[in-house]
């Protein structure tokens, strides 16, 4: 069978059984299965045994459930929304004041979360009556939590670069690092962006008259400089080599908890419900992650991935429209379907392909996380659009899709911006190994 009848076989499958309502993990691993049975009838089978055995056992993907336990226990501890107040207090005096706050909160409550749509649930639950209860402008709170809430899988720990890792075996630590900076690039554009808008418009939001006291800038810095105090430890720690990311979230997990003993607001209740949050999301996670590796070992038999590869680049097509047609073919499939569900449905069929077109695989991470950012801001399926209109539920989905639409043209801007100049990404990995 050629890997182009194959290919449409799988597509066909995959298309049914979505359109059908089975779930997206079921369908990756019934695809899977399916495939094997064509290339090799029931021989393969014995197979599946050991791709279950191979990819729970990964020690990267144990770092998952520790990452999630981390940021179940900053949310149910209270910690986040002590962290929101006093980042709200010190930038005040920005143009935009509470919206700037959003956009800061969530880039560094993304680097605990891990998650889009945790991130702009932890920020929003905070963010929204806040903000209406001092006048802001609906538009600028919701499309502030909706897009800031993107930066979640970009600033590590970011779950969907570790299944990536554990994929293409490509370095979790280069990764992170390699995240960094355009995370915190386009955190700084969605700031430069609201602070514009609200000069030009006023009315979105109200300029705070009074300036911080000097006890109150104390009360905050208490707030904020703990969990930042717990990023940098994290991240810090594995930049120098002291852990691995797998022992990082572990540390991350321990300092958590410290915190929250500190604060004591963690009840017994409270962190029961971490932990079950904790495994559930991890449990969906690793279903997915499982399904995906038997999807990946039935492409990788049936050549369909070397036949993709060797098919693009027999088309002649330059690097930059490969770009632009994987830029468009992200856009569409992320209408559809979760982000997590698109990197394990695409990584294995088009890595390939990035490879012989001669892109860096820590890059193609970023760049690929980048495109899943613009499908949690994409109706009907936009993951983030839901979670925000779940807090501000007398706005319906087209009005959050609407004050998105600014950030989802900022996030396609910034990965052309990333195609032009790689080193945004690969210049704190490279420094990192030279040092």
């Amino acid at each position: 069978m050629s890997w182009q009848i194959a290919l449409a076989i799988y597509a066909v499958l995959l298309a049914g059984c979505l359109l059908g309502g089975v779930g997206i993990g079921a369908t990756i691993g019934l695809v899977g299965i399916v495939g094997i049975t064509l290339v090799s009838g029931t021989q393969l089978w014995l197979s599946l045994g050991d791709i279950v055995w191979n990819t729970t056992n990964t020690f990267t993907l144990v770092s998952i459930p520790l990452f999630v336990l981390m940021g179940e226990i900053i949310l149910r501890s209270g910690i986040a929304g002590r962290f929101y107040r006093g980042v709200a207090v010190l930038l005040r005096r920005l143009p935009g004041g509470l919206a700037q706050t959003n956009i800061v909160g969530c880039a560094i409550f993304s680097a605990i979360a891990g998650s889009s749509v945790a991130t702009a649930l932890t920020v929003g639950t905070v963010a929204i009556p806040e903000m209406r209860k001092r006048g802001y402008s609906d538009q600028l709170t919701i499309g502030t939590l909706t897009g800031g809430g993107c930066l979640g899988i970009l600033i590590p720990p970011s779950i969907p670069m570790i299944v990536y890792a554990s994929m293409t075996q490509v370095s979790v630590i280069d990764l992170f690092m390699a995240g960094v900076i355009p995370g915190l690039t386009l955190a700084a554009i969605f700031m430069l962006y609201v602070g514009i808008r609200v000069w030009l418009q006023p009315s979105l939001a109200p300029r705070e008259q009074r300036s911080a006291t000097t006890g109150e800038i104390l009360r905050a810095a208490a707030d904020a400089v703990p969990i930042i105090a717990l990023i940098a430890a994290v991240i810090g720690s594995m930049y120098i080599g002291l852990v691995t990311p797998t022992e990082a979230s572990a540390l991350g997990c321990l300092l958590a908890l410290g915190l929250a003993i500190a604060y004591r607001e963690l009840t017994t209740a409270r962190l029961m419900q971490a932990l079950r949050n904790a495994a559930i999301t991890s449990g969906v996670v690793m279903f997915i992650t499982l399904n995906a590796q038997i999807l990946n070992f039935a492409v990788v038999t049936s050549g369909i991935g070397q036949g993709l590869a060797h098919g693009l680049a027999d088309l002649g097509l330059s690097r930059l429209l490969f770009f632009c047609m994987l830029f468009a073919i992200y856009i569409i499939v992320g209408m559809f379907i979760d982000g997590l569900s698109i990197m394990l449905l695409t990584v294995p069929l088009l890595y390939p392909s990035f490879v012989a077109m001669g892109f860096d695989g820590v890059w193609v991470g970023v760049i690929i996380v980048i495109f899943i950012e613009l499908g949690a801001l994409t109706p009907p399926m936009g993951l983030n659009l839901f979670a925000v209109q779940s807090i501000a539920n007398d706005r319906s989905l087209g009005d959050v899709a609407q004050a998105s639409m600014p950030y989802m043209l900022m996030i396609s801007a910034f990965a052309f911006l990333l195609y032009a100049f790689p080193e945004i990404a690969l210049w704190l990995p490279t420094m990192m190994k030279a040092g």
